[in-house]
């Protein structure tokens, strides 16, 4: 097991700077999550971490050790890719084995390795299968298995489940958390699903533009977002525009939210709730009101759509606390000031 370290990690291709000055560090048995929209510089910053790309600037260090100029195959990092990339003129055990024999390493120690990893990933007595009659994915764990061959120090996958089925894609997602919880191996995976970086990681790393937006556990990312990119990207989010009062008291559409702070010397900010924190009530004098614009019924949880302050507002309820209400109606909206967190524009 080892920990990784960044610092001031960069990456430009020619005038594009695709990773700018990243500092990160992993430390050893974490599972991290590079999560971010398509050209925010998560794919660049794995092939950086592997070797396959060289950084324009800055350091990557292993257990505090200097790797930058390291080969990839110096490493010792296992990594999986989006297209999984099996030998598809090798069987199972085969493609498993491939980089124990480039080692050297003799045939019984081999087999024996295969095995032990085919039981590991749940595919014990696969090892002279053809890997073109394998599922999706079944050939997603002998990817996994033949990374983990050589106990590599760091285990990195890019997009790894990004082909399988929204169902299959989701019992990997477990799957995967478990095995890394149970080999103890720091582990790196780009997505961007976000669901599947809560799913998995003890740190999700969220990337914009080249940049950290963010970096925390999947419950503070949610609950706590840095500011108005994060809190849009993980998860449902409503931003609303805050201002200040000439009392210094926080307003929403002409309300005033008494319980809600703005810092001090913000006049604008922007308030971030889950729509699962939206409370609707009857409409009060002098509370948020709002029209409603459509009802989605889910079956476990009712979306109601609320026009307020010029926006559209989200609230989640359950079947049980259906709102009584049809598009077109008034609607009163609360929104808890524990729920509330404030952003700069």
């Amino acid at each position: 097991m080892s920990g990784l370290t960044l610092e001031g990690v960069s990456k430009r291709f020619g005038s594009l700077t695709a990773v700018d000055n990243v500092t990160l560090n992993v430390p050893q048995g974490t599972f991290v999550c590079l999560l971010g929209p398509s050209g925010c510089g998560k794919t660049t910053l794995l092939r950086m971490i592997a070797g396959l790309e060289d950084p324009s600037g800055g350091r990557l260090l292993i257990d505090g050790a200097d790797i930058t100029g390291v080969a990839t195959h110096q490493r010792d990092f296992g990594m999986v890719f989006q297209s999984l990339a099996l030998f598809p003129h090798l069987n199972v055990g085969e493609n498993i084995a491939y980089a124990l024999r480039i080692r050297g390493i003799a045939k019984a120690d081999q087999q024996r390795r295969v095995d032990e990893l085919l039981a590991l990933v749940h595919l014990p007595g696969h090892a002279d299968r053809p890997v073109n009659k394998l599922s999706g994915g079944q050939r997603q764990r002998v990817a996994i298995a033949r990374a983990l061959a050589v106990s590599p120090k760091l285990f990195l996958l890019d997009e790894p489940l990004s082909a399988l089925d929204a169902k299959l894609r989701e019992a990997m997602q477990v799957e995967l958390r478990q095995l890394q919880q149970k080999l103890g191996i720091t582990t790196i995976v780009v997505t961007h699903d976000q669901r599947e970086a809560m799913t998995m990681a003890d740190l999700v790393v969220v990337m914009g533009e080249g940049h950290i937006r963010q970096a925390a556990p999947p419950v503070e990312i949610y609950r706590k977002p840095a500011d108005s990119f994060v809190a849009g990207f993980i998860g449902s989010t409503n931003l609303l525009d805050l201002s200040r009062d000439s009392s210094g008291r926080a307003v929403v559409g002409g309300v005033v939210l008494p319980d809600v702070i703005l810092p001090a010397g913000l006049d604008r900010a922007r308030l971030s709730i889950r729509p699962e924190d939206v409370h609707l009530t009857a409409p009060t004098a002098g509370g948020l009101t709002g029209r409603v614009t459509f009802l989605r019924d889910l079956g476990g949880t009712i979306e109601t759509f609320i026009e307020v302050a010029g926006t559209t507002v989200t609230a989640v309820s359950t079947p049980r606390e259906r709102p009584d209400v049809t598009a077109g109606d008034s609607i009163g909206v609360t929104l808890p000031a524990e729920a509330c967190v404030v952003l700069k524009q």
